[in-house]
């Protein structure tokens, strides 16, 4: 029986070539995008998900209140870990970490220098991530001070080989020696902490008073609660933990803790309230593969059932045979599950040429590796295709009365058009929605990179200030000897990359300031030359220069920080900063030194060269190679034994919308594939249309229809479906592309014609599908049609 269902099967399907094409290639490609697309979600869905203690790991993260409203921070004070351990038995472990993404640190051995990312971490940190140590005793590493734990390509690049690289020395930053402790296996890819190798967080707090303080926060605290734990009780335990530790000096941050593996998903907050984060745009891209795959279906429930006229007698002379209709819905679907498999193929095979190209866009190193998850994922996306696809055919056809159809007598023919007019239009909504969608996000982030930020952030050149550089003195001569280096058009040194928030100070004061308001500042220690190097506007008053001898003692602000100050004629006025008398010297025009999804934030410039961490170089374009050669050369004279670590201001702000700019790309192609995959099921119907209707074209042309008159008569019909969905689309769009841009607090504004445009698009689209079947059966001779009769 099984052997004679199959037969027929592929009878059927290998009857009618032109409607089993279109649909291999609908379902194909609607196959081929789910599984792209489910093998970046469950990426996705994966990362930081891997560690034996994700159930117990939690990240301690600070509800900062400010004037705009509560922020939240993952930065912390640098004694939480250890005092959290020392004063909750819900803690079993508490660790300290703290990264400086802007300097890589160059470790050497013998001549041979290395630059890779550093971490230094506090002592248990191998038991909260337990990556697998390789090399050393597990039990018995620690991040102690003047040691190093080093992953394995790092030990292969330093020693050549990770064996036997415990016990040895490694120099760092060609400052001092650290003995490796040990070597890890290389960080997993699902992974959102990156680094090369952990040095002891007890070195950077001996070295760094700062982070001694209960005032400041830069590093990070992870906690390893104890088993049975009620993490709501422990939150409210610890809420004010930072006031009892300052003895009410600091009141206006409150800590909590939050599952660590969640962060990476779920890692915006509102208010002190977790609201998204990556996982708007898994949830975007799961939606979008529902989307794809539906109108694939509708491809070819739409076709099966349009086709359904040249079966109606098959079916009736089986149920007069006594055929039960059971039968017939199982060989129906199991013709669209067949299709469905066969489309798997080829999907696989698609899959398998778009992989490598699919992770250069998404960064990922994706791999189709047939897990068994993978496995049961592909099974039952086919499953559940072959099930949609032909449940209403199989329904359909399996309905219809053996004497009705015998007798050619259908009566459901009105409702079966309703029903696959519906589904076109639901088709064409969706792929309007895509369009409207996809254009929008466009634009925001066309908006985001050709709006003028209020800095010029093109061909500046940022360069670690590492080693010998570190000495003011030294530093000063490089620049200036870096502003003669060819195709160097200005040179200085900062303490902010101009991306992000870089650091922050309540400790400002000025007449009338509330008490009690510990609203953070931006602030940004600069050199001589950096506001008119990047060209920053000034609102009034003057820049820092060497004209009016020392500038220790003045401070310019942004336009925001005056603003929310409320101080009127600012400039020769005097504010407090950090217990010292500051004069306002100048107020700049606001600029974006944050993302777009950030309102512009009070912001002070201070004079403090030995504070700046980067120097800033200004070259000309189109001559890039050359002119980075040319201070690669002078950065050797001044720093040997130092390679030089540098990056081009454009690109970080770039970094800052990797994740739209990602949207942006992967939308653009599934919305062309949706569009696609509908048009094909448009030229599959108006096939059929033009077969059906064409003994009625032929008698209207013998009557002296024109060309014209029929092409009209035979798009009417799509177009108007076509119209419906548009205008069921275009709220609904519109509410989509409000709800995304509203986490931008600077935004393109909706026009009108982003609308009417992606439905004129759409039915330019479906017109163009239709029109080629429409002029053909035009411009076809009558008589081959009638002659039959």
């Amino acid at each position: 029986m099984l052997k004679h269902q199959l037969i027929l099967i592929y009878r059927n399907l290998r009857k009618d070539k032109s409607t089993f094409l279109i649909n291999l290639i609908g379902l194909s490609t609607g196959l081929a995008s789910v599984l792209l697309i489910f093998l970046w979600v469950n990426d996705e869905l994966q990362i930081d998900k891997g560690y034996a203690t994700d159930s117990q790991l939690y990240q301690v993260l600070e509800n900062v209140d400010q004037a705009g409203g509560m922020i939240t921070r993952e930065t912390t004070a640098g004694p939480t870990a250890q005092g959290l351990k020392d004063d909750f038995p819900e803690v079993e472990y508490a660790v300290t970490t703290f990264s400086n993404n802007i300097n890589s640190s160059i470790l050497s051995v013998e001549d041979h220098d290395i630059a890779a990312r550093k971490l230094y971490a506090s002592a248990d940190f191998f038991k909260l991530f337990p990556y697998k140590i390789t090399q050393g005793n597990k039990e018995e590493i620690k991040s102690a001070p003047n040691t190093i734990v080093i992953s394995e390509s790092l030990a292969v690049k330093l020693f050549g080989s990770s064996e036997n690289a415990v016990g040895k020395v490694v120099e760092w930053d060609h400052e001092k020696d650290l003995t490796v402790a040990g070597v890890f296996e290389d960080l997993p890819s699902r992974t959102s902490m990156k680094f090369d190798f952990v040095m002891s967080f007890e070195d950077f707090w001996t070295e760094n008073e700062w982070v001694q303080s209960w005032g400041n926060t830069a590093p990070t605290t992870f906690v390893l609660l104890r088993e049975g734990t009620n993490v709501d009780e422990f939150n409210a335990k610890i809420k004010d933990y930072v006031k009892t530790k300052t003895e009410g000096d600091v009141t206006h941050r409150s800590q909590f803790v939050a599952k660590y593996s969640d962060r990476y998903l779920h890692g915006t907050y509102e208010n002190g309230i977790q609201t998204g984060g990556r996982i708007s745009y898994v949830k975007l891209f799961s939606v979008i593969a529902i989307f794809i795959l539906v109108i694939a279906c509708i491809n070819f429930m739409n076709l099966s059932t349009a086709k359904a006229s040249k079966r109606i007698k098959e079916v009736g002379i089986k149920k007069a045979v006594g055929a039960r209709r059971g039968e017939l819905i199982a060989q129906y679907l199991g013709e669209s599950t067949m299709m469905a498999f066969l489309s798997l193929l080829l999907g696989l095979l698609l899959v398998i040429l778009l992989l490598p190209q699919f992770n250069i866009i998404t960064e990922k190193q994706l791999s189709l590796d047939f897990s068994p998850m993978l496995i049961m994922a592909i099974l039952a996306i086919v499953l559940v295709t072959g099930l949609i696809a032909g449940s209403y055919p199989a329904l359909h056809l399996s309905g219809f009365s053996p004497s009705t159809v015998l007798k050619g007598k259908i009566s459901s023919a009105a409702g079966e058009l309703w029903i696959r007019k519906g589904l076109v239009v639901f088709q064409f909504a969706l792929s309007v929605i895509l369009i409207v969608s996809v254009w929008v996000v466009y634009l925001q982030i066309e908006y985001i990179q050709t709006e003028n930020l209020g800095y010029e952030k093109d061909n500046v050149l940022l360069i670690n200030k590492i080693g010998e550089l570190g000495d003011t003195d030294k530093m000063e001569a490089f620049i200036s000897e870096l502003k003669a280096v060819p195709g160097v058009v200005g040179a200085t040194s900062s303490g902010h990359d101009m991306t992000g928030h870089n650091g922050g100070t309540y400790g400002i004061q000025w007449p009338g300031k509330d008490p009690n308001d510990k609203t953070e500042f931006e602030r940004m220690a600069v050199n001589y030359g950096m506001i008119e190097m990047m060209g920053i506007q000034m609102k009034e008053g003057r820049i820092f220069s060497d004209e009016f001898g020392t500038e220790s003692e003045k401070i310019i602000f942004n336009q925001a920080a005056i603003e929310f100050m409320g101080i009127e004629d600012p400039i020769g006025k005097v504010i407090n900063l950090w217990g010292e008398d500051k004069e306002i010297i100048g107020v700049t025009e606001d600029f974006h030194f944050d993302s777009f999804h950030e309102v512009v934030k009070p912001l002070f410039f201070y004079y403090n060269p030995g504070a700046t961490n980067l120097v800033a170089a200004k070259i000309n374009a189109g001559d890039e190679i050359e002119t980075i050669k040319n201070i690669e050369a002078l950065h050797s004279k001044f720093n040997p034994g130092f390679l030089m670590g540098y990056r081009f201001l454009d690109e970080d702000y770039q970094a800052l919308y990797v994740a739209e700019q990602r949207v942006a790309t992967l939308s653009k192609y599934f919305a062309a594939i949706a569009i696609l995959i509908s048009c094909l099921g448009l030229f599959g119907l108006a096939t059929f249309t033009v077969e059906r209707r064409a003994k009625e074209i032929g008698i209207r042309k013998v009557l002296g229809a024109s060309e014209l008159k029929i092409v009209s008569i035979l798009s009417g019909d799509f177009t108007k479906m076509v119209m419906v969905a548009i205008l069921i689309a275009l709220p609904l769009s519109f509410f989509i592309a409000q709800e995304w841009l509203s986490s931008f607090a600077f935004k393109i504004g909706l026009k009108w014609w982003f609308f009417i445009g992606a439905g004129a698009l759409t039915m330019l689209i479906a017109l163009l599908t239709v029109s080629f079947h429409s002029i053909k059966a035009a411009l076809m001779n009558p008589v081959k049609s009638l002659k039959s009769e």
